[in-house]
């Protein structure tokens, strides 16, 4: 029986072009018209969402239209198709937030929990919705590069938080969309991409001697478009053993051609830091040195059996040091790690009468040197520019095998999925990971939705490998796996919208590091099943859309996030990771102007975890078990705009709040901080 799906015909014209990218047009598969006409609002525009824009001889409304492209689904969907929760943070949000670093901004989302081991986005553990920080995926612009050592090192990105674009967030498992890792949800990451020709500067200066130098330029070559960037960060540290010395160097040029789109990236990112009590209190003058190496290519044809096939390749290397400056005698060798990952990937989608269809595949190979991750070598190799040797090694294989299908049928859509993959390692066959999404609009403002679906991870080097003083790895673990159900709505007016979100997770065999009783040791443990059950909350209010622009508040948003976590294990364990999730956060934003070109921003953040972690007493070296605290936060920034330049001055943790995210690592206190950007276009430069 043919499907009711009816090709649409209906067209949009747009009279004003804000020299937005081609994605809506791509996806939509409407009739669209472009015309150069400014006027403030067309009604056939689709879903909306209002951005004011000064002029000097009026306000001209401009619609960043939502129908941006995010990677939610196999093939290309606009925002307002998906029927997943998904936070989009746009260019605007992330200079205007007081957040300077990538895990600070993400840290002030609902669903997310941001535990923070050094300073300045140094070392960072990102997990979603109450999982752990191996089970969250990390795209660079849709490019896979989750660390197969350990999650600890997901973040340590060859792009600054300056060349970042846009950020994605999608929420909940999402395998049968990203392959095997998306266990608890993904964050795609997307970089500048200028339509002028520019050269860009960003010069800031802190507490604790908090220095940053960020300078690029956007170059175009006949079709090609060029963009470098160099990025310097340092500091002292806010307390003993956590100054840190960060720098990385990102390219990437692209190119509209006649019979497709083509996207080159490369980066390299060097970062050494003190790490006081970052994996254990026991040895609090741990130092960690690490590199990383990525680069990718990726294409994507116009025809109408679209293909985008895809190569990439990212190296990390890490020395970690237990004993940074004088070492006991028992201390033979730093630990010394360098993984290699290349994937190859071949995505296809089309459009028929029936609705949108995706196909594809994805190779990946991951492989690990080390002197104590990995399997026993014959012949070392030796650690370059060091007097060390690599031991040992381990490479897997993955391989995945993936089809969706979307259809759109008036106010549903309908988009399901399965994912079929294989791992290399002995044990392992091949395994199914299907996944579902519908939604309903009702009327314009709201739209229903559910989803369910399954996912995997697969246990890292660290997991598997990982022997030390403190720790004992297990290289008998199984893969993770969990199911997921949510529902609930969602809901957009020109000045109003927001969700609500009910889940529940159910997960098998979830990895963790547990201490059994009696034991001095933390070692690594399938535990038999967790559940984790909650609801998020989010709106966001645009009250100039309602007063006018000169209205002294634009933004105003409220989140809140709880978490319920159930174990089926009767007897009490002490978890290091997966039960010391989030149990409330709750999260509030104002954003309000001065006076014309002074504006400021606020951001209040409180958090209640759930477990509890041993407080070391480093004179007598032993232990007490200790709840987390509640504690609460609040974010400042003050910026002024005038000409190509704009000045500020942020704050974090303004009340001087003392907390800990993780363990026997106390966080920051206040930290002031000024700076100041500046932006050229060449071309005004060129004009005598």
């Amino acid at each position: 029986m043919r499907s009711n799906y009816v090709m649409p015909t209906q067209a949009i014209t747009f009279k004003k072009w804000g020299r937005k990218g081609f994605s809506l047009f791509r996806v939509l598969n409407k009739l669209v018209h472009v015309g150069f006409l400014a006027v403030a609002y067309h009604q056939s525009a689709a879903r909306p969402v209002a951005e004011f824009v000064s002029d000097t001889t009026a306000v001209i409304r401009e619609y960043d239209l939502e129908e941006i492209e995010v990677t939610a689904q196999r093939a290309p969907v606009t925002f307002s198709e998906t029927a997943r929760v998904i936070a989009v943070i746009s260019r605007s949000e992330l200079t205007r937030l007081p957040a300077q670093t990538l895990p600070e901004l993400l840290d002030y989302l609902p669903g997310v929990d941001v535990r923070q081991r050094g300073p300045e986005g140094v070392q960072a553990d990102l997990t979603i919705r109450g999982g752990t920080f191996d089970q969250t995926l990390i795209l660079l612009n849709g490019i896979n590069i989750t660390d197969p050592q350990t999650g600890h090192h997901n973040l340590n990105l060859p792009v600054s938080f300056d060349q970042i674009e846009r950020i994605e967030l999608l929420e909940g498992p999402a395998s049968r969309v990203y392959g095997p890792n998306a266990f608890s949800g993904a964050v795609n990451i997307v970089t500048l991409q200028p339509e002028e020709e520019t050269i860009s500067g960003h010069l800031s200066y802190g507490e604790h001697n908090l220095t940053s130098t960020n300078i690029s330029g956007t170059l175009k070559t006949g079709r090609f478009t060029h963009l470098l960037a160099l990025d310097n960060r340092s500091s002292d540290g806010y307390t003993n053993n956590t100054d840190f010395s960060a720098g990385n160097v990102f390219y990437n040029t692209r190119a509209e051609l006649p019979d497709g789109k083509l996207n080159v990236q490369f980066g390299f990112a060097d970062k050494g830091f003190g790490a006081n009590s970052f994996y254990t209190p026991k040895y609090p003058e741990q130092y960690e040195k690490t590199q990383t190496w990525f680069s990718s290519l990726k294409w994507n044809s116009n025809s109408k059996l679209h293909f985008t096939p895809g190569i990439y390749w990212r190296r990390h290397s890490d020395r970690f040091e237990l004993f940074r400056n004088e070492a006991p005698e028992w201390y033979k060798s730093h630990n010394y790690h360098q993984t290699d990952v290349l994937g190859l990937q071949l995505n296809s989608w089309f459009l028929s009468s029936w609705g949108k269809t995706a196909v594809g595949t994805e190779a990946r190979s991951e492989n690990i040197r080390s002197n104590v991750l990995g399997e026993k070598m014959e012949n070392p190799q030796k650690v370059p520019g060091e007097n060390s040797y690599y031991t040992h090694a381990k490479s897997r294989t993955s391989f995945s095998v993936f089809l969706e299908h979307s259809v759109y049928l008036n106010r549903f859509s309908v988009s399901a999925g399965v994912l079929l993959h294989h791992f290399s390692d002995p044990g392992f066959s091949w395994n199914l990971y299907p996944g579902a999404e519908i939604s309903y609009q009702i009327g314009t403002p709201v739209k229903f939705y559910a989803a369910a679906g399954q996912s995997l991870r697969m246990p890292t080097f660290t997991d598997l490998y990982y022997s030390g003083p403190t720790n004992q790895g297990n290289p008998d673990l199984k893969p993770e796996e969990i199911q997921n159900l949510e529902g609930g709505f969602k809901f957009q007016t020109k000045y109003l919208r927001g969700n609500f979100s009910l889940f529940t997770q159910k997960g098998k065999n979830l990895i963790d590091w547990i201490k059994p009783e009696g034991s001095d040791k933390w070692q690594t443990q399938n535990l038999t099943s967790v559940t984790s059950s909650g609801i998020e909350i989010g709106s966001q209010l645009y009250p100039q859309v309602i007063w006018g622009d000169n209205f002294f508040i634009s933004q105003v948003s409220a989140s809140y996030f709880y978490n319920h976590l159930k174990k089926a294990e009767e007897a009490e364990i002490i978890s290091y990771y997966v039960l010391d999730n989030l149990k409330h956060k709750f999260s509030f934003a104002l954003q309000h102007k001065i006076t014309k070109r002074l504006t400021a921003s606020w951001n209040l953040t409180v958090q209640d975890r759930n477990g509890s972690y041993t407080q070391y007493n480093i004179n007598t070296g032993t232990g007490t078990e200790t709840e987390y605290e509640p504690f609460w936060l609040l974010d400042g920034k003050l910026n002024y705009h005038v000409g190509i330049a704009d000045w500020y001055v942020a704050a974090t943790n303004l009340f001087d709040t003392g907390y800990f995210d993780l363990g026997n690592v106390p966080q920051p206190g206040r930290w002031l901080r000024t700076g100041i950007r500046i932006n050229l276009e060449i071309d005004k430069l060129r004009k005598p």
